[in-house]
Order: structure tokens, then C-alpha cells, then sequence
């Protein structure tokens, strides 16, 4: 067995992998990494990006530059052109970045399943009732980035944002072991909620990106401020960004997960389930007909 493989078969035993990453002190772990990932150096920057190959299949194929400044700068790469063709139907929305279906489907009422046996509701999550109200019954795509995923997240239509409110919190690790044994997971970690509203229709989607162990900050380009550890939450930040499908919003330090909510009315497209592996510009949700909820 290969040292990669060795290392790769101890981190996947469960309880070691819990342990490694979640009973460590998170958020300065977590501070830390953010720190130490804008290292420059390149002795740091190429025995990093080294140590990282051996847990992930790290892929740089599609990226649009293969030399990189530091270990933030090949996390945060972009995409060389046409890497992801764009599904440009206007009835349907787009996932907005790379990742694996944790969980998706209806909403029953307002509650979502984070992990089979493990739901919380939207009222946790979101925190904002008149918002709950507006998912009630409708669905929901839950995306999770693996640490060596493209980690920019994207327009998913052709829509107008007028509204984030940063949740500050933990940084528990999101992968599937610790949302089977963590609760309302989710609802305990640092988030953001993009409240975008689709220039066709008038429907409402909300994007909530969710930071984890690691992710040392989300970015959005249209505000004027890092969301981080220390810049305390819940705060209502109210902007005017319009995006065409497939706009870049922003992007994580590192890998973490991106919840995508559509009111009463939309619909999976065919084929999203549980497992399934989605890059960003794949299209999630058919519109519904009908004119948008009031």
C-alpha cells in the first residue's frame, strides 16, 4: 500500500476522521489556516500544495492558470474558458458551483434533511420567519465542495440581489461523518444568505453558502467586507447586485457546502438525487409556470 493510500485509508475510518476534524480547536485551526495559506514563499507554497495531493485528487486541468502565488491562491483559482458550459434555458436554474448532492427534495413543511435521520428546520437555519414562510413547501439542493473541488460559486439565473445576512458561528467539518453525528449541523456553523430574486419571474432563490473547519472567510465581490470569524453575525446587509446566469458572486477559502432553497412550485430536474455529482452551470430546477408566489 502506497503512503498515499495508507494516509487516505486512515483519515476515511470514521472515528478518526471525526476526531481529526472536529475535536481539534476549530476556530483557531481555522484562523490560522487563513493566515497561513496567503504564505507567498515558495518553499510554502509548493510543499503545501504537496501535503494536500496526498489527501485529495487534486485536478488543475481546467484551471486558467497552473502557477500559483500561494496555497490560498490555487484553493480560490479560476476557471480557464468554457471549463463549464452554461445550461443557458431560461427555465431552468443552475447549480451555482461544483460539488456532490448531499441531500435534496421537497421541503415538508419547514423541514429539510441534512443527513438521512437528521433534519432541522428552516427556522434554525435561516433564522428569519418571514423568509421560512416563503420556502415552505418548496425544495431544496444541498451542494457539498470537496477540498479539491473548484471553490467559486456562481449566478444560478439571471437575477438581482438586494439582500445578505451573514450568520456568524462554528466551523464544524461538513463531510457526510459529521453530519451523521452532529445535529442541525448547518444551523451551528458561520453562513451567509444571498437572497436573489430572478428578473424573468420574480421568484425568489436563496443561495446559503456554508463555511466549515478551514474556511477562513466567504467572499462576495459585490460587498465591501470579508465575511470571517470576527465579523460578528446575524448583520442584514442591504446591496443592489444584478447577475446574468453564470455570473461569478464569489468564493470559499477553501471547500465547505452551498444549500440552494426554491419556493413551492419548482422541480427537480431529472436525475438530481442523493450522490449525485454536479459542476456549476448544470442545471438543478425547472421553474414552474405559473406566475411567482406572493
Amino acid at each position: 500500500m502506497t503512503m498515499r493510500k495508507l494516509i487516505a485509508h486512515l483519515v476515511l475510518q470514521e472515528d478518526i476522521n471525526f476526531l481529526l476534524t472536529n475535536r481539534v480547536p476549530r476556530q483557531l485551526l481555522t484562523r490560522f489556516m487563513g493566515w497561513f495559506s496567503q504564505i507567498e514563499q515558495p518553499l510554502v507554497r509548493d510543499l503545501s500544495i504537496a501535503t494536500w495531493k496526498l489527501f485529495a485528487d487534486l485536478d488543475l486541468s481546467d484551471a486558467r492558470k497552473t502557477k500559483f502565488r500561494s496555497l490560498h491562491d490555487c484553493f480560490t483559482r479560476q476557471l480557464r474558458d468554457g471549463a463549464r458550459p452554461l445550461d443557458t434555458d431560461p427555465s431552468h436554474i443552475v447549480s451555482p458551483s461544483d460539488g456532490i448532492v448531499g441531500a435534496c427534495g421537497a421541503i415538508a413543511g419547514t423541514e429539510v434533511i441534512q443527513a438521512k435521520g437528521f433534519p432541522y428546520t428552516l427556522l434554525d437555519l435561516l433564522g428569519d420567519p418571514a423568509l421560512v414562510e416563503h420556502y415552505r413547501d418548496g425544495c431544496y439542493v444541498t451542494l457539498r465542495l470537496t477540498s479539491s473541488m473548484y471553490h467559486r460559486f456562481h449566478s444560478p439565473h439571471d437575477c438581482l440581489v438586494q439582500r445578505v445576512t451573514y450568520i456568524s458561528g462554528d466551523t464544524w467539518n461538513v463531510n457526510p461523518i459529521a453530519l451523521k453525528r452532529v445535529e442541525k449541523l448547518f444551523c451551528k456553523n458561520e453562513r451567509a444568505l444571498i437572497e436573489t430574486t430572478l428578473n424573468s419571474s420574480g421568484h425568489r432563490v436563496t443561495l446559503v453558502p456554508v463555511a466549515a473547519i478551514l474556511v477562513a472567510s466567504i467572499r462576495l465581490h459585490f460587498l465591501n467586507v470579508l465575511l470571517h470569524l470576527r465579523y460578528r453575525g446575524p448583520n442584514v446587509m442591504p446591496c443592489h447586485a444584478s447577475f446574468a446566469k453564470g455570473d461569478e458572486m464569489g468564493w470559499f477559502q477553501h471547500g465547505s457546502t452551498i444549500i440552494v432553497f426554491a419556493p413551492k412550485g419548482f422541480t427537480l430536474i431529472e436525475g438530481i438525487s442523493d450522490g449525485t455529482q454536479v459542476r456549476m452551470g448544470q442545471a438543478l430546477f425547472h421553474l414552474p409556470e405559473s406566475n411567482p408566489l406572493p
